[in-house]
């Protein structure tokens, strides 16, 4: 899209979750209508069970060294808090190679500084959504605890925010003895012998809020369609036809793909050649005689914990598989095994509402936000595992992006071209 062509007016945007009902929203700001199409419901994909982070802070390139040195026995096993299938399809094989030569200190480095100007403004995206009407909130984390066996384990994240803070990207924690741990969050264990709080976080109920979203969408006059499978697009020349699974078709002035793992089917014919993996993370809520007052996360375990209510999600595992494949209870037992030891008073076996959703994870760590080879389609996916936190802001700057037909630089890095 360039500043010459003609500001759309009537916009598909394909997909219900956190990203897609943002960019909807904003879209709506700019005085456009939206007709929003899932092919499920409203936060059916990664939106729903995830752990609901708005951590900015710590919103980092999933490409690290350390997932090489984890090695290949370890991501084999249907154990790990990493997964990969031994039969992996040729697809992934091309994935999982971009995603080794990205996985270097300096490749990490420059997507993190990358993401460092649209991480300053993820709180503020949701703050203008709040100033404008949605009525789900979000909370400021009274504690944000990252807590470990001993001290050694520690060294790993304390690493991590000096190269964070060492890419322009500052974040107040302190360090804390697994005794003060312990007094800040009473449901941590004994085995807890070292921690780190982070300041200035939030968290959300996912589910709650996405559909808080599409409610105040609609309330603008949007239209959310659900069960809506789309299986083509076809830019007509000022026009971008969709077709449903059905055969129907129905033209808008441009279209938006915020499809999440499913993004590549139908951004492809657009000039989006890079792979946007599925990475299916697993959740399920527990019963637990103290509720956290704020997120918990235990980093060697790879398991993250979220108050709701009266019950704490508890959230891990990266497994690299097809989206739609079922539901593993292997990986459900594996996230509740390696939390049993560092949390006291938690039903582990009292387990409900277990999930798993795919997120579109990228092999360089950075998402796809901006305009294809077609001047009317545009995408809005890719974030791996920080969809929620960077939706908002995802959707205002390309709401924008569209509005003006002028590229803002935040999202520069993140071109689907590259």
């Amino acid at each position: 899209m360039t500043s010459t062509t003609p500001t759309p007016d009537r916009i598909a945007v394909i997909g219900a979750g956190m990203v897609g009902l943002a960019t909807a929203w904003f879209l709506q700001e700019r005085g456009m209508s939206v007709t929003v199409l899932d092919r499920r419901s409203v936060a059916a994909g990664s939106s729903w069970g995830n752990a609901g982070w708005l951590t900015p802070g710590i919103a980092t390139p999933l490409p690290e060294p350390a997932v090489l040195r984890y090695g290949l026995r370890a991501v084999l096993s249907p154990a790990s808090p990493i997964y990969v299938p031994p039969s992996a399809s040729p697809r992934l094989l091309r994935f999982l190679t971009g995603f080794a030569r990205h996985s270097t200190a300096a490749r990490w480095q420059s997507a993190m500084q990358a993401l460092v100007p649209i991480n300053r403004r993820a709180l503020a995206g949701f703050d203008a959504l709040t100033d404008g009407g949605v009525a789900a909130r979000t909370v400021e984390a009274k504690s944000f605890l990252a807590a470990y066996r001993d001290a050694t384990e520690r060294t790993v994240l304390l690493e991590e925010i000096q190269q964070i803070d060492a890419a322009g990207q500052h974040i107040d924690f302190d360090v804390l003895t697994g005794a003060e741990a312990r007094e800040v969050e009473p449901s941590l264990s004994d085995d807890v012998g070292a921690a780190i709080r982070l300041h200035g976080q939030r968290f959300i109920d996912p589910g709650q809020y996405v559909h808080s979203l599409a409610d105040s969408v609609r309330e603008r006059g949007g239209e959310i369609r659900d069960g809506v499978p789309i299986t083509g697009l076809r830019d007509r020349g000022g026009r971008v036809e969709i077709e449903t699974a059905g055969g129907a078709t129905e033209s808008f002035d441009a279209v938006v793909l915020a499809t999440g793992a499913w993004l590549g089917e139908l951004a492809r014919p657009f000039g989006v050649r890079t792979v946007v993996q599925a990475g299916r993370g697993y959740s399920f809520s527990v019963p637990i005689e103290h509720v956290p007052s704020g997120p918990v996360y235990f980093p060697a375990q790879r398991v993250a914990c979220t108050p709701l209510g009266d019950r704490l999600r508890v959230a891990g595992m990266m497994e690299l598989r097809t989206p739609d494949a079922p539901l593993d209870p292997r990986r459900i037992q594996a996230i509740a095994d390696a939390a049993r030891p560092l949390l006291r008073g938690a039903d582990l076996d009292d387990r409900t509402d277990e999930w798993v959703g795919a997120r579109p994870c990228t092999p360089d760590g950075l998402p796809l936000v901006g305009a294809t080879a077609s001047p009317r389609v545009f995408v809005a996916g890719g974030h791996g595992m920080w969809g929620i936190t960077l939706g908002p802001i995802t959707g205002q700057l390309l709401a924008e992006t569209i509005a003006t037909g002028r590229r803002p630089a935040e999202l520069a890095p993140f071109d689907p071209l590259r």
